[in-house]
């Protein structure tokens, strides 16, 4: 096979680029290995050698032999490394470790109080990381990096918070600089939605490469994944669908003039005041999704409005971007159906017909624990990149 890298002038695969095809974790020889990359053997034995001395890749028994001594095959080793994911809410968080594939080996949820401030959220993820890490018998050396989603506006570049509405005292907290004094190590902060899209469509759709995750709770964003990747924008606010105008509509119960953005109309909050201006009592959207369960008349008709709400930006952003899947979660969603319906209403009526052709819309599957995959995902992207795999290879 000839080298593609060499016909074209550009630089053959590295360590790196190899370790790549090995991420599926299908074993294979280094033969295989060169007749994928097209180089020279030798250059490939090098390359894996360095990848076996880094840990990443490891012996997976031999090949059926062809005549002589069976060839050896090697394979991703995801035990090589350790990840801590946090997962922060409004009130509570969830640390986790995963290995190098983004599995989730152990984890903990607890109530907290984002609203607390930095530094003592911080100290308390950083003390049950550290308590995980023990009850599984691992020091700090086995971690390659720190992943933590949070419930507002994150500039992804430098990892500070940016005018986070529900996070008093965040706001421009250098959350990496703080976490490194325990963990030297790459830290990496995203808003929660972001990696919720990223859980999300490890669990239930890792063959779909353009999904919408929108979580409707006590605000309202949406993670977007579009071309197989994460799409964060410029500084780090793609998906701020909460704070999108929504215009006056007929099918709207809202007065003319009513046109305020999507969160005040349509969030967990949003609809237990409407519920309260009815004289029911309800709080939060705990209290909301209650209410539907219990089969109350006017917060299944508040919760289905509110999809409607949702479904007049999401009908501009599909003619958009054109996804596959869009993805309901938050705890509005806990209530059933009755938001996703409202959602499909406008949705499907709104966009043009060949953007919803094949398009789904269904509730989050992922459960509890995707949050913390998306944090592990976040970082797992990040340190098995080519150029980090590279690094490390050099290093050992």
């Amino acid at each position: 096979m000839v080298d593609a890298g060499r016909a074209t002038g550009a630089a053959s695969p590295g360590a790196g680029e190899i370790f790549q095809i090995l991420r599926d974790g299908r074993a294979r020889t280094k033969a295989e290995l060169a007749a994928l990359t097209g180089l020279a053997r030798s250059t490939v034995s090098s390359r894996v050698d360095a990848l076996v001395a880094s840990g990443l890749v490891h012996p997976a028994g031999e090949a059926v032999s062809t005549g002589g001594r069976p060839p050896a095959r090697v394979a991703f080793n995801p035990l090589a490394g350790l990840v801590l994911a946090v997962d922060l809410g409004a009130t509570h968080a969830t640390v986790a470790l995963a290995d190098l594939s983004g599995r989730i080996l152990s984890s903990r949820t607890r109530s907290l109080r984002i609203a607390d401030g930095p530094e003592r959220v911080l100290d308390s993820v950083i003390a049950e990381g550290t308590q995980l890490l023990e009850a599984g018998a691992h020091d700090g050396s086995h971690l390659v990096g720190v992943g933590i989603g949070v419930p507002g506006p994150v500039e992804h570049s430098t990892g500070r918070p940016t005018n986070p509405p529900i996070m008093p005292g965040w706001d421009r907290f250098d959350v990496p600089a703080y976490v490194q004094r325990t963990f030297d190590l790459p830290v990496l902060v995203d808003n929660d939605v972001n990696i919720l899209a990223l859980g999300e469509r490890a669990v239930s759709w890792p063959h779909v490469d353009d999904l919408i995750f929108v979580k409707v709770a006590t605000g309202i964003g949406a993670g977007i994944i579009s071309g197989g990747e994460l799409q964060r924008g410029a500084q780090g606010s793609a998906g701020d669908m909460g704070h999108v105008q929504v215009p006056y509509s007929h099918d709207s119960p809202r007065p003319p003039g009513d046109e305020r953005d999507l969160e005040a109309i349509a969030s967990g909050t949003a609809i237990a005041a409407d519920l309260r201006s009815q004289g029911i009592e309800a709080t939060d959207s705990s209290d909301v999704v209650q209410l539907v369960r219990a089969g109350n008349p006017a917060a299944i008709s508040a919760t289905r409005q509110a999809g409607r709400e949702v479904g007049e930006v999401l009908a501009t952003v599909v003619n958009m971007l054109n996804p596959s899947i869009i993805v309901i979660g938050g705890s509005v969603a806990r209530a059933g159906e009755h938001l996703l319906a409202g959602v499909r209403e406008v949705v499907y009526r709104r966009s043009i017909p060949l953007a919803t052709q094949h398009l789904g819309i269904v509730q989050s599957q992922a459960g509890e624990t995707s949050g913390v995959l998306g944090a592990a995902i976040m970082v797992v992207q990040h340190v098995l990149s080519p150029a980090g795999v590279e690094a490390r290879a050099t290093r050992s």
